[in-house]
């Protein structure tokens, strides 16, 4: 058996890349969901108090509300492909915008815990779900040079969650109470729903991915690289970023005040990240991948040498978070060129990937704080990007950065 390489719009019997429209409005409704997705899921961590104290349930016992979205998102992602590998794409993503409102609703009404767990379970598939059609539907909708700059377009949606949610649900739940803000994340969800019916196109199945192409995709090279990657740096950045609240208050000792004002840096950091994370990929992701590696390795490094000075701290803080922008789109593309014609199926094992990570450098950065202080989480961070670095430039993506097909020979 052979291959021949192939455009992946010839391998799906479109019109070529020249030619194909590039479909904005539907891209910006991706963006309005992934911006509702990411807001529902961040919206816990600034509401944790009020939300305990209503539901008389301890802060910790809260905080599983998390857990569930990343375990159940991490199962999601690879499945959703599979499970609706027969229906149009369009409908999917609606069905998964549903959710999202179905699970901002529940939230909005739970009087308990398990009801709650069942709002955030549900958020969880709508997460996994839409993560994994995101990348393989911005490749449908746009010509393939304009696939870099879709998919940042669509990851500023994460960028202005990431600024937004937190500070402004926090201010909801203190105003109106923790609910509020559930209905504020539920209009979104309104919102995104209304542009997707207005703007996606009618989009067949081409790829039906099962478990046994999963197996496939896994035996590729490329897709596995590209997997082991993300575990070490995604897992380097949240074994960093996590624990970040710690070594600003113990460490660096900042105000509370001070330290509101540094996250909000980084988040904007990360907004102007991801664009210019989008720009650096776009010619190579490779390059995108192993600078932002090695930029967070030596902020991480930094705050080991210097986390007592507040102006160290608070500048290599935001850095990190303008840095970390080059991963999403940099991964996502790296990910859809090693798999084009299983996008969808490669995508959800990489967004599994990026759940393992989260959870990994959770666990991990909270092993070696417990054990060293709060420093331990930028130890994490520097061996684990300084890793995935390496491996990025042994085994990532060279040359060429059109998206090909490997099809077998008849």
């Amino acid at each position: 058996m052979s291959s021949t390489e192939c455009s992946v719009r010839d391998y799906d019997a479109a019109p070529s890349a020249a030619s194909a429209p590039a479909h904005w409005p539907a891209i910006v409704s991706l963006t309005l969901g992934v911006f509702g997705l990411v807001t529902a899921e961040f919206l816990p961590a600034s509401l944790l108090t009020a939300m305990a104290a209503d539901l008389r349930i301890s802060e910790g016992a809260a905080g599983q509300t998390v857990t569930a979205t990343a375990l159940v998102g991490a199962i999601a992602a690879p499945s959703i492909p599979v499970l609706t590998r027969r229906l149009d794409r369009r409908h999917v993503m609606i069905a998964l915008t549903f959710a999202l409102l179905a699970s901002n609703a529940i939230a909005v009404f739970a009087s308990n815990l398990t009801t709650l767990l069942v709002a955030r379970l549900l958020l969880g598939v709508a997460l996994g779900g839409f993560w994994s059609m995101a990348a393989p539907l911005a490749l449908r909708l746009v010509p393939d040079d304009l696939f870099p700059r879709a998919m940042s377009l669509i990851l500023t949606g994460v960028s202005v969650a990431t600024v937004c949610a937190a500070p402004i649900g926090a201010w909801m739940g203190d105003t109106w109470g923790w609910r509020s803000a559930f209905v504020a994340a539920g209009a979104v969800g309104v919102v995104t729903l209304v542009a997707q019916l207005a703007t996606l196109p009618a989009l067949p199945p081409k790829a039906q991915p099962d478990l046994r192409v999963l197996g496939q995709l896994l035996a590729r090279g490329p897709v596995r690289a590209a997997l082991v990657v993300v575990l070490l740096v995604i897992s380097g950045h949240f074994a960093g970023f996590t624990y970040i609240r710690p070594l600003m208050e113990n460490v660096t000792h900042l105000s509370i005040g001070a330290i509101s004002a540094v996250l909000l840096g980084y988040g904007i950091g990360g907004f102007f990240g991801n664009l210019a994370g989008g720009y650096v990929a776009g010619r190579s992701e490779r390059n995108a991948i192993v600078l932002g590696s090695v930029i967070i390795a030596t902020l991480a490094g930094a705050l080991l040498l210097a986390g007592q000075s507040a102006g160290v701290a608070s500048l290599a803080i935001v850095l990190w978070g303008f840095a970390f922008g080059a991963f999403p789109v940099g991964f996502q593309i790296w990910i859809v060129r090693a798999a084009p014609d299983q996008a969808e199926g490669a995508s959800g094992l990489l967004v599994a990937a990026f759940q393992t990570a989260i959870a990994t450098g959770a666990i991990g950065g909270g092993v070696l704080v417990d054990h060293i202080g709060a420093l331990g989480g930028p130890l994490f961070a520097v061996v684990a990007m300084t890793l995935g670095a390496l491996l990025t430039l042994r085994y990532g993506p060279r040359g060429s950065t059109s998206i090909t097909a490997s099809t077998p020979a008849n």
